[in-house]
Parts: C-alpha cells; sequence; structure tokens
C-alpha cells in the first residue's frame, strides 16, 4: 500500500497517533489495530458513543442520526468515528459523548 493510501490520525485529547486507510471507516480501522483513541458502542450510529470533533483534514461522513449530531455540530465538525471516512490526515479529539454525559449530570 503506498503513502497516499495512508491517513495520520492524531487523538490530541488521547495524545493517540496511528495510520488507518484512506476509504476506510475510522472506527473499524482502528479497532483492526486494536487502538483505544475512541470509544466503540453500537459501530452502526445508533448510540453516538463515537463521537469525535475534527479539529483539521478532509473527511466524509455517511448519514448520522440527528439525535447524536446536529446540522450546527457536524458544520463544526463534530462527527460519528463509526460513519466517518478519513480523506487526508486528521487531527481529532475524542470522549465528547462522554463530556455531554457529565454536562448534563452537571446540570442536574
Amino acid at each position: 500500500m503506498s503513502i497516499k493510501n495512508i491517513c495520520q490520525i492524531s487523538v490530541t485529547n488521547r495524545q493517540q497517533v496511528f495510520q488507518v486507510p484512506r476509504g476506510e471507516p475510522l472506527l473499524m480501522a482502528m479497532a483492526k489495530l486494536s487502538q483505544r483513541a475512541i470509544h466503540v458502542g453500537c459501530r452502526g450510529g445508533g448510540c453516538g458513543l463515537c463521537k469525535v470533533k475534527v479539529l483539521q483534514g478532509d473527511y466524509q461522513t455517511k448519514r448520522m442520526s440527528k439525535a447524536h449530531i446536529s446540522e450546527e455540530e457536524a458544520a463544526m465538525g463534530f462527527a460519528l468515528a463509526c460513519r466517518l471516512t478519513p480523506l487526508s490526515d486528521l487531527e481529532l479529539e475524542s470522549d465528547h459523548f462522554q463530556l455531554r454525559k457529565q454536562q448534563i449530570q452537571q446540570a442536574i
């Protein structure tokens, strides 16, 4: 596989960097490498556990539930890693589902 077909993924809040094949769904590729930089849930977009924020890079996503990613969030770079396919090197933050749960608990 040539270097052009590899995307470097940097998960800044976890201080983890790994490489995945370009065009392969991020969560699936990460799991194949036994990486744990992003939480894994249902793997189909239903639970929202793999919510990330892309800080830099090009990607495409499959349809995502608005219950987990609103249009505003998508415009700000939020996505579900199970529905995200890297088109270039990416810099991202994981754990956004967990942060949201903590915010709700703090509000109660």
